[in-house]
């Protein structure tokens, strides 16, 4: 299990680790596959430490993943999570805040993700003035396939036009996708353009290959509608039923199971709220009548719900629940993380209340071992597992984090993880320090580096410097990672339970040198010496 795992601080067995096994083994996975064709694998999703705290999902190349609001979808064997990025700094309600655009990562195993890029140039003046601040914003990215025409095809929930989507179109799952003809829904085609109308949605393809969306109508306060998509999944076809929900509802999930229909949904409608609840109701036929809606919890494990997907095991199919951690009804919502667990039912395919898990074991009928990107010359490395998330460097407070050199030579390149929030007046600092035999900072800086505030994420990225100063193999050194800013604050990564063993964490709050040691804590970095 993840939490028997260790560090490791010796880079040669670090690395022998990473070429056997690859990271995917790193967070508690094993392969039960016994030959070359069998792709069956076990996994394990973890989505809090043992205190209950949140735990940060990084990519392949240690970045925090950023892509919220969307789903897993799996194609061909490969999952995909399509999100919403906030990463550039889109703040919900702020005029000149950048629309980020929508982000896809793949896996293999639902631990290890690679992230794919954006489904889309965002950037281009169109999908800004479309998108950005001084809108309502652009969110909820859904990918279904089509197989007689064999695209992928994108919803998107905009609210620059009548019908509140558009739809878009790709040879690929990663995209790039392009924007097809507006499409035409039953529900609100006489109202405004550009105005509250249909929003939250989720897309399903049924049994028989025909495509539903389930939308949610702002002009009835959040009811919940579904209705048939044309063959190509381009459009309405008119066919439809109204008010599956009463009102106060959104973020409908649609999906089948054996011969009953559901779709769950926010009950009630709390944008970035971090804990409303989630609601279900039941149908024999997608169109309905539906059953009455039945709460299965009231806090969505600490978020608001996003998807439901189907997932195959080795011993059937699984319904996997995933809700949006947001951040405490942040505006830019950079730092939410992930609940991702399966839903349980009783035999007669009612739902039961969710219980909150904090690791989840998956036996995946399609599946093999992911593998982080390789690091050259890495030469020490605090590792990727239950990282979470702290703001506070600013005027005089000042984190540290130390570390043993392996090897003599040249210190080419310090990698920490941070974030910035509530836009900081003042760049980042990071100086390299030597270590007393306590691992604290001594002296003055060996090499102090700036990093300028637009080159640090909203998320937590990992933010790198080139100090190119020589060091000594056995010879303690020190980050320090300060900031003169007096408006918001940086952010780091940080784990209280998987200590790096060959340096400590450090904290100063005077402005100065006088740094004490925080026990048990490892600050996320990595560096390289050539």
């Amino acid at each position: 299990m993840i939490r028997e795992l260790k560090i490791w601080t010796n880079l040669n067995a670090f690395l022998m680790m990473v070429l056997s096994l690859s990271i995917g083994s790193a967070y508690a996975q094993t392969s039960k596959g016994k030959g070359p064709g069998n792709r069956r694998y076990t996994t394990t999703l973890t989505n809090f430490n043992s205190k209950g705290e949140q735990t940060i999902r990084f990519d392949n190349m240690g970045e925090a993943m950023d892509a919220h609001d969307g789903e897993i979808a799996v194609f061909a064997g490969v999952y995909y999570l399509y999100g919403t990025s906030y990463g550039c700094g889109f703040e919900w309600g702020k005029k000149d805040a950048p629309f980020c655009g929508f982000k896809v990562y793949s896996s293999t195993d639902m631990v290890t993700w690679t992230d794919r890029g954006m489904l889309f140039d965002a950037s281009t003046p169109l999908w800004q003035s479309r998108c950005n601040g001084s809108t309502y914003g652009c969110f909820r990215p859904h990918v279904v396939y089509n197989k007689t025409t064999r695209l992928f095809v994108l919803w998107i929930n905009v609210y620059d036009n009548r019908v509140g989507f558009r739809v878009f179109t790709s040879a690929s799952p990663t995209g790039p996708f392009r924007e097809v003809v507006e499409p035409k829904l039953a529900v609100n085609s006489d109202s405004p353009v550009a105005g509250l109308n249909n929003g939250d949605h989720d897309t399903f393809v049924d049994k028989d290959g025909k495509g539903y969306i389930a939308y949610t109508d702002w002009r009835t306060t959040g009811t919940i509608v579904i209705e048939e998509l044309t063959g190509d999944y381009l459009s309405g076809t008119g066919k439809h039923v109204k008010a599956v929900t009463a009102g106060n509802t959104e973020a409908p999930s649609l999906f089948r199971r054996g011969d009953l229909y559901y779709v769950t949904y926010s009950d009630p409608n709390c944008g970035y709220c971090s804990g409303t609840g989630t609601s279900y109701k039941t149908a024999t036929s997608v169109l309905g009548p539906w059953s009455e809606g039945i709460k299965i919890s009231d806090n969505s494990c600490g978020g608001q719900p996003s998807f439901v997907s189907p997932i195959e095991l080795t011993s059937g199919t699984i319904y996997l629940y995933g809700s949006d951690l947001w951040n405490n009804a942040a505006k830019n919502e950079a730092l939410a993380n992930y609940y991702w667990a399966p839903l349980t039912f009783r035999e007669d395919g009612s739902i039961m209340p969710m219980v909150c898990q904090a690791e989840v074991s998956l036996d995946l009928a399609k599946g093999a071992a992911g593998s982080q990107v390789m690091i050259k010359n890495l030469d020490n490395h605090s590792g990727l597992l239950g990282f979470i998330r702290h703001c506070d460097i600013s005027r005089k407070l000042q984190r540290g984090q130390s570390f043993i050199a392996a090897r003599s030579g040249i210190l080419t390149a310090v990698v920490f993880t941070a974030f910035k929030t509530g836009y900081p007046n003042a760049d980042l600092t990071i100086d390299l320090y030597l270590a007393d035999a306590g691992g604290l900072a001594q002296g003055s800086a060996l090499k102090t580096m700036q990093v300028k505030t637009d080159k640090v994420s909203w998320s937590p990225n990992q933010v790198k410097v080139a100090p190119n100063v020589s060091v000594s193999r056995g010879q303690r050194y020190v980050i320090v990672v300060r900031s003169a800013s007096t408006t918001g604050c940086y952010g780091f990564a940080y784990s209280d339970e998987l200590p790096y063993k060959e340096g400590i964490a450090s904290i100063s709050t005077d402005g100065g040198n006088q740094f004490r040691e925080e026990p048990g804590r490892t600050l996320k970095f990595y560096s390289v010496v050539n």
